[in-house]
């Protein structure tokens, strides 16, 4: 009977596996009963075994041992003949079972298992409260960590979305074979439909025909209830608002987006739980987050956080945030008021005193500031907080922060106005108020760098207003730069940027020359006009001596 050959490492059926397997049982017991005869079949296996991983890549086919007359593999020792000491013989046992072991080990053929501790955190939990993070918006993953990718969200089970991604392959299926079909016809710009084109446009036009004008008593029961119950942690029911077909496009590029941003997870270029805090409820406001801040885990994983506008102090729910308000004896920041003028203080507070309020005053900035890189290390640091006046507290405007002993003379290490103040005057307030301290120490300064966006924008407008001020005031015929710098307490490195931004800085025989340019200055004086004196910081309202020491 010829005998049966095979290829290391190919796929086989059940009924070649198992004769397989008796092949490869009866070569072992063969091998094991010349160990017991001679040492010679010993020495040859150990030399071929070592050499099995080049034997495997180098030979493309062997062969099976002999069968019985049955065509079955022999089942025990005495079938196989063992009386023969040649090497040769032993050899070629030895070889078989090199090869048999190489290939029962050779897993190439199968599907590679999904390892999923590579690609996801178990320690991540989808945001949505009740979901247990299984199943995937796209079908096709078995985990999520964010709403875009959270079946229950979207009102969906986790089958649901594997049925739907089932139907969308179908359909593109569909698509692509009709495509291929029209592959011969010319492309002309109007080239009439084909007859299934056709038919899908006025099918489309028919289940949009069919789409209810309104809802019925039932179904906006149902809404409300739902609406009620779950708030904005569900997505809310979209069913009877438009079409079937429109709805059920609108339900497939949320599977797409989702699935894009699922593979820029995977592959490393969103990194899971950063910037996940979207939003923060801060007092009556509830604020959409720029950038991503170094909360902690449980924290930064939730969608949104909640913060008590007096202590700074970020919680995890509205019910705990209410808790804490009924308890919280804070209504303004600790430290030292040390100006207060109308309904606008100003509070000195000490990074080393007040450590912990320092610290989530930081994390807080670092969500609208880009550049901030202080979180923790707050003790060198003094924090001047502006606030606005109520019956209810003292609510945060904003804040700077300075070394108390810099060495470059910097006034200003960071500074923000929070969002729901911006465009009203209270960031030339703060800067404003910075170079008054400066002037109070009789220091000239400057903000640290580097400056962020915003940050950059509000300096040069408030430089240029405080060179067209004193230009505006100025009677005598020769100006200097150092005269300006004591006046003001604006760096001289700050004063010739801006004069040459306003086209005011010339070099003329050797000198630089300071042009006076009435336009620019009557404009600003117009401006100052319209504007009124509502957001300006009084002098005399300071109450404040610098400190000696840290």
């Amino acid at each position: 009977m010829p005998r049966r050959k095979r290829t290391a490492g190919s796929s086989s059926d059940g009924t070649e596996d198992s004769d397989f397997s008796a092949d490869l049982e009866h070569v072992k017991a063969a091998v094991r009963a010349r160990r017991r005869s001679s040492t010679r079949l010993t020495r040859a296996s150990l030399r071929l075994s070592q050499s099995s991983q080049d034997a495997k890549q180098g030979v493309d086919q062997d062969e099976t041992p002999p069968r019985t007359p049955t065509g079955n593999a022999p089942s025990s020792e005495s079938d196989i003949d063992v009386s023969s000491p040649s090497n040769d013989h032993d050899e070629r046992l030895a070889k078989e079972l090199s090869l048999k072991e190489a290939a029962a080990h050779d897993l190439s053929h199968r599907p590679k298992r999904r390892r999923f501790h590579e690609s996801y955190n178990f320690n991540m939990k989808c945001p949505t409260p009740g979901c247990n993070s299984l199943g995937h918006l796209t079908g096709r993953h078995e985990r999520h960590f964010s709403i875009s990718g959270c079946p229950l969200y979207h009102n969906l089970s986790a089958d649901e979305c594997k049925g739907k991604a089932t139907t969308r392959d179908k359909q593109s299926e569909e698509r692509t074979l009709t495509h291929r079909q029209d592959e011969n016809r010319h492309s002309t710009r109007h080239q009439a439909p084909t007859e299934g084109q056709q038919r899908y446009k006025d099918k489309v036009t028919e289940l949009r025909r069919k789409r209810n004008s309104g809802l019925n008593k039932e179904q906006k029961e149902k809404y409300t209830e739902h609406r009620q119950s779950h708030g904005t942690s569900r997505e809310p029911l979209l069913e009877n608002i438009t079409s079937d077909y429109d709805l059920e496009l609108f339900r497939k590029a949320q599977a797409r987006a989702s699935d894009d941003l699922e593979k820029l997870r995977l592959a490393g270029q969103v990194s899971e739980g950063s910037n996940m805090i979207k939003t923060i409820v801060f007092g009556r406001f509830e604020l959409d987050t720029w950038y991503h801040s170094p909360y902690p885990e449980e924290y930064a994983r939730l969608g949104r956080l909640f913060m008590c506008e007096f202590c700074l102090k970020y919680m995890k729910s509205q019910t705990i945030l209410r808790r804490h308000m009924a308890k919280c004896v804070w209504k303004h920041p600790p430290g030292d008021e040390i100006y207060r003028k109308g309904n606008i203080s100003v509070f000195e507070v000490d990074g080393k005193k007040n450590k912990i309020y320092c610290q989530n005053l930081c994390l807080l900035a670092k969500l609208f500031l880009d550049h901030k890189t202080l979180y923790y290390d707050v003790e060198p640091f003094l924090f001047y907080v502006m606030t606005e006046a109520d019956n209810t507290g003292c609510h945060l405007v904003g804040y700077f922060s300075k070394e108390k002993n810099s060495f470059l003379n910097y006034n200003v290490s960071c500074i923000l106005t929070m969002p729901q103040y911006m465009r009203q005057g209270y960031g030339k307030m703060l800067i404003d108020f910075s170079y008054l301290l400066s002037k109070v120490e009789e220091k000239v300064g400057s903000p640290e760098r580097p400056l962020s966006d915003l940050g950059l924008i509000s300096y040069r407008s408030y430089w240029k207003d405080v060179l067209l001020r004193y230009l505006n005031s100025f009677q005598g015929k020769e100006i200097s730069i150092k005269e300006i710098s004591q006046e003001t307490a604006v760096n001289p490195v700050d004063i010739v940027s801006t004069l040459q931004s306003l086209q005011m800085l010339k070099y003329w025989k050797g000198k630089h020359l300071v042009l006076k340019r009435q336009d620019l200055i009557d404009d600003w004086k117009a401006k100052e006009t319209k504007r009124g004196n509502g957001k300006t910081i009084d002098p005399t309202a300071l109450k404040w001596t610098p400190p000696k020491g840290t």
